[in-house]
């Protein structure tokens, strides 16, 4: 019998880009940028080949070189210049992200979105302020109301300070809920939440915490960040950030979590980001080193995936890299 089915046919050059089902633009990336404020120089990140903390000083400059390449959105995170059990440097008025922040959205047209966590600023390196012998190990317990409260103080400094969007990452219940009444209260009802809703206790973000030096000085963060092996769970937690005013959804980290970016695509009407961190950056970057891949060619299928799976936006250290490309 003859065969009248040949996708081949829509392979060729000319009607391939026409059939093509999925579109990467640089206009859906968002690159991290490291302000560090106890540096006076460019400080390169061994474990993420490319990147650099820059000094407050450079900030501005660092986001043009961002824009420059035709992405639109950065994150911002913040290196502080001292620690505190409770992470008291994360609100403060002249904080590294405040004072960056004031100064990229004065001097720049990027769009700007904060990291809303205590990690890079508490002494211990968690994302919250910890129980009464937590040091103990097994019983490592973060305080989830007390952390909601800073959480919240944060956010709000961050909106004064001229963020356009925050990004609570810390994986602590409630923290949508507690950041959009602050917002509210204290004027900023139009600025929207994107939320780190389902973070799994991961493998890949360990270039990141020597990029933003937030480490945990002791046990790990099982207890609050999400089970690797846990799928449903995940649609709980989105759930509730929904429920509690989120206007993005994040799922974190993407390529080892696909299945859940497309969980939560298909499952609920809202922006739906996807963190390409660290990890997944360092391995292909290392691949490359060793000539066993193109670093180029597999960050973009990477991306793409990322994509197909029905994220709307992706958090991720090849922003600039490929934003020519696309």
């Amino acid at each position: 019998m003859e065969q009248t089915r040949r996708p081949r046919r829509l392979r060729r050059d000319g009607v391939r880009g026409l059939v093509s089902e999925t579109s990467l633009a640089a206009s859906d990336l968002i690159a991290p940028v490291f302000v560090d404020a106890t540096t006076d120089e460019r400080v390169p990140i061994e474990s993420m080949p490319g990147h650099e903390r820059v000094p407050l000083s450079e900030a501005v400059a660092r986001v043009e070189e961002v824009l420059a390449t035709g992405v639109e959105a950065v994150m911002v995170f913040g290196i502080p210049e001292s620690k505190d059990a409770r992470g008291s440097r994360a609100w403060a008025s002249d904080g590294v992200v405040q004072e960056a922040v004031r100064q990229i959205s004065a001097e720049t047209d990027a769009y700007v979105i904060t990291d809303v966590c205590l990690c890079e600023y508490t002494e211990h390196g968690h994302c919250g302020v910890l129980e009464e012998g937590a040091r103990s190990g097994e019983g490592l317990t973060v305080k989830n109301d007390e952390t909601l409260e800073l959480l919240a103080r944060t956010a709000v400094s961050h909106a004064e300070a001229g963020a356009d969007m925050v990004a609570p990452s810390a994986m602590t219940d409630g923290q949508v809920g507690a950041i959009r009444e602050a917002l509210d209260d204290a004027g900023y009802a139009n600025l929207p939440v994107m939320a780190y809703a389902v973070k799994y206790e991961s493998a890949f973000y360990g270039p990141f915490r020597d990029a933003a030096d937030g480490a945990p000085s002791f046990g790990d963060r099982r207890h609050y960040q999400m089970d690797p092996a846990n799928r449903r769970e995940a649609m709980t937690e989105a759930g509730l950030d929904v429920e509690e005013g989120a206007d993005v959804l994040m799922v974190k980290p993407a390529l080892p979590y696909l299945d859940v970016v497309a969980d939560v695509r298909r499952e609920f009407d809202v922006p739906v980001a996807a963190y390409n961190v660290s990890g997944e950056y360092a391995m292909l970057h290392a691949a490359d080193e060793k000539g066993w891949l193109n670093v180029e060619e597999a960050a973009y299928e990477s991306l793409l995936s990322i994509k197909r799976a029905g994220a709307d936006l992706i958090l991720t250290y090849f922003a600039e890299d490929l934003a020519d490309r696309l």
